[in-house]
C-alpha cells in the first residue's frame, strides 16, 4: 500500500512518521509543491488515484484539511485513517475517515470521531463526545464526557473541556 501526503509542512512530516511507525504503507511520498523532495505539485493528485494508494491532506488550517478532504473524495481517492500504534480507541468508538491519532491519544468509549480531525499526542476524549469534521484536539487537551464539539474547532493544548460544556 502506498500514502500519499499532501502537504510536507510540520504536520505532514509528522502524519508521515505516525503512518511509517503503523507498518502499513510500502512507500510513503509527498504532494508539495514547495519542497525540493516533493513526489510531485498538489494539483497533481487525481492522475495518483489508484487502488492500492490512500491520500492525506496534511494541512493543520482545519478548513483546508477538510476542502482538501472533499477534493479527494470526488477524486474518489481512498482516504487514509491513521492511528499511532500507542494510541488507545475503545471498540466502541468510530473513527471516520481522514482522521490521525498520535502517540498516547485516547478516544474512549461512544465516541464518534468526524471526518479529518486530530486528536494529537497525549490528547483525551473522554466517553460519549462528539467531534465534528475538522476537529484539532491539540496536545495534552482534555475533552471530558458528553461534549459536541462543532466542526473546525481547535482545541487548544492544556484546555480541559468540562463535561457537557457543548451539549450533544
Amino acid at each position: 500500500m502506498r500514502l500519499i501526503i499532501l502537504g510536507m509542512g510540520g504536520y505532514g512530516r509528522t502524519v508521515a512518521d505516525v503512518a511509517d511507525q503503523t507498518g502499513r504503507y510500502e512507500e510513503i511520498v509527498f504532494l508539495d509543491d514547495q519542497a525540493e523532495q516533493a513526489f510531485d505539485v498538489c494539483d497533481a493528485y487525481r492522475k495518483y488515484v489508484e487502488e492500492d494508494t490512500e491520500m492525506y491532506p496534511a494541512f493543520g488550517n482545519n478548513e483546508l484539511r477538510v476542502a482538501w478532504m472533499d477534493k479527494l473524495k470526488e477524486a474518489k481517492a481512498s482516504i487514509a485513517t491513521i492511528v499511532h500504534p500507542l494510541a488507545y480507541v475503545s471498540p466502541r468508538a468510530v473513527l471516520n475517515s481522514g482522521c490521525v491519532l498520535l502517540p498516547y491519544a485516547v478516544v474512549n468509549t461512544e465516541c464518534e470521531i468526524g471526518e479529518a480531525c486530530i486528536v494529537n499526542c497525549g490528547a483525551i476524549v473522554d466517553h460519549g463526545c462528539v467531534l465534528e469534521q475538522g476537529v484539532h484536539v491539540a496536545p495534552g487537551a482534555v475533552i471530558k464526557a458528553e461534549n459536541r464539539i462543532p466542526a473546525y474547532t481547535k482545541v487548544d493544548s492544556g484546555v480541559v473541556i468540562q463535561n457537557r460544556s457543548y451539549p450533544l
